[in-house]
């Protein structure tokens, strides 16, 4: 199933995406996709209304595709979590998840302009995979245990500025939560429809040109084993959201590559989540 919210900022209404690309409206089922509906079985009530039938279909047309969840409680990162990226780089393989915190703030449509802070020289790309919780979780017992409490996955664009994240501070969040920083969608995936999270490719280009590719097998921490070990940490809620890492292929990993610009266009994909495409501006 794939779940999305499309209208203008702070006017979305919640709609479905069927396998034949039609949209349905939901504004009949939810109000909103949340963490109410994540813990309450909205999933159920979606299903059970699709197949009834009766939902009104939305031209998409014009329409903007929004974040395809109200706004999380919580966006947890892991970093350096892909072993290429790590080299790139030059910092040691962890032993533990590198985990960091982004502002709720930064979340924003998979189509909506990014804005390259006042001041930045080093603003950069990542594609990663974001998972979404769907029930509260803590001190779970390992990997299958996690697994039960995903609600589904989406394709999450980690904006860094380099210089504001590892010149500015000890902590990396200056570079991290500036405004914008982290478009996601265009669908939210349930768990069941993607299966295995370590089976999907990851592709990002900037102007047309590609930057990275990689694969969810390669990362450091599994999916399934970061869910679990956060949740020895910290409470995860309904609708929080774990940016799981991003392999090679950064501005910052290559030397005399661009970081981005007013005017620079990057297009990111992950396999079965869908696209993304932003225009960067200046804030």
């Amino acid at each position: 199933m794939k779940l999305l919210r499309v209208g203008a900022p702070g006017e979305e209404r919640p709609a479905v995406r069927t396998d034949d690309g039609r949209l349905l409206d939901l504004s009949s089922v939810t109000s909103d996709v949340d963490g109410a509906f994540f813990a309450s079985d909205g999933f159920g009530r979606v299903r059970a209304a699709v197949e009834a039938g009766g939902l009104s279909e939305l031209d998409a047309g014009g329409l903007r595709v929004g974040v395809p969840f109200s706004r999380p409680g919580k966006v947890i990162c892991v970093g350096l979590n892909y072993r290429d990226h790590a080299a790139e780089t030059g910092a040691a393989i962890p032993l533990r998840p590198v985990v960091f915190m982004k502002d709720p703030g930064t979340v924003v449509g998979p189509y909506d302009e990014v804005l390259v802070p006042r001041g930045s020289v080093k603003t950069d790309w990542e594609v990663e995979l974001g998972v979404v919780i769907g029930r509260r979780a803590r001190y779970l017992e390992g990997p299958v245990e996690a697994a039960g409490v995903i609600a589904g996955y989406v394709v999450s664009h980690d904006v860094s500025e380099r210089e504001f994240q590892l010149e500015y501070s000890s902590q990396w969040d200056l570079g991290k939560s500036c405004e914008t920083f982290n478009p996601m969608g265009p669908w939210l995936v349930t768990a069941d429809e993607v299966g295995d999270p370590q089976g999907l490719g990851l592709r990002l280009s900037v102007n047309g040109v590609e930057r990275q590719r990689g694969h969810t097998r390669d990362m450091i921490f599994p999916v399934h084993e970061i869910v679990a070990y956060l949740s020895r940490y910290m409470v995860l809620e309904p609708g929080d959201v774990i940016n799981t890492g991003t392999p090679a292929g950064v501005a910052h990993g290559l030397p005399g590559t661009p970081y981005l610009r007013p005017g620079d266009t990057v297009e990111l994909e992950i396999d079965g989540l869908g696209s993304q495409r932003q225009i960067f501006g200046r804030a």
